[in-house]
């Protein structure tokens, strides 16, 4: 994942898989820059998982920036509300304020994903 250490992509994958493995649902993410505005760049990602996209969140961490966004598909936004998204995004977004990109990722993955297990 660029971006981070080989340590810290390893911790972001066992947190995706865990994530994932809990939830049922797929968890991506994406560091870097969008290719257009941000949020049609999400959904493209999140399209792009073909027939796992119902079941599937996608984060995406625009590093320059500054910003995140959260897709969610059609299966897994009946387990992760707008309103749950939001304040998940809100604490992402402050821990990367201080500079702690990796915190803020694994936070949000393993939020994102005990709302998803709590509402299955």
């Amino acid at each position: 994942m660029r971006g981070l250490t080989a340590a810290q992509a390893d911790d972001v994958r066992r947190a995706l898989h865990t994530a994932e493995r809990r939830s049922g649902l797929r968890f991506g993410v994406f560091l870097g820059d969008p290719v257009g505005s941000r949020r049609h760049f999400a959904e493209r990602l999140h399209a792009a998982l073909g027939e796992e996209a119902d079941d599937a969140v996608v984060l995406l961490v625009d590093l320059k920036g500054r910003a995140l966004e959260i897709v969610t598909g059609q299966n897994a936004r009946r387990r992760l509300t707008d309103g749950s998204c939001r304040l998940t995004a809100m604490s992402m977004a402050t821990a990367f304020s201080v500079g702690d990109l990796v915190g803020g990722l694994l936070y949000g993955i393993g939020a994102l994903g005990e709302q998803a297990t709590a509402r299955r």
